[in-house]
C-alpha cells in the first residue's frame, strides 16, 4: 500500500503467503488494517481438498519463490 496505493484507490484486499513465521513481515503487511483476519496453514488443506485433476496445476513453493525473485 505504501508503494503502489493512490489516494483514490479502494482499500486493498489480498492474500499474504509466507514461508515461515516472521512477525516483522506480518506487522508491516497488516499495518493500519482494522478488520478481522483469518490465518491458516493452507498448503496441505488446499491440496487435499482439490480434485485430483487440479492438484498438479498448483505451483510448488520453489516455483513461487523463483517467480518472485
Amino acid at each position: 500500500n505504501d508503494i503502489l496505493c493512490h489516494p483514490d484507490d479502494k482499500p486493498t484486499i489480498g492474500l499474504l503467503l509466507v514461508k515461515g513465521k516472521n512477525k516483522t513481515v506480518v506487522e508491516y503487511s497488516l499495518s493500519g488494517y482494522q478488520n478481522p483476519i483469518g490465518v491458516a496453514e493452507w498448503q496441505n488443506q488446499l491440496t487435499q481438498s482439490l480434485p485430483e485433476e487440479f492438484q498438479s496445476s498448483l505451483p510448488s513453493i520453489e516455483e513461487i519463490e523463483k517467480e518472485l525473485e
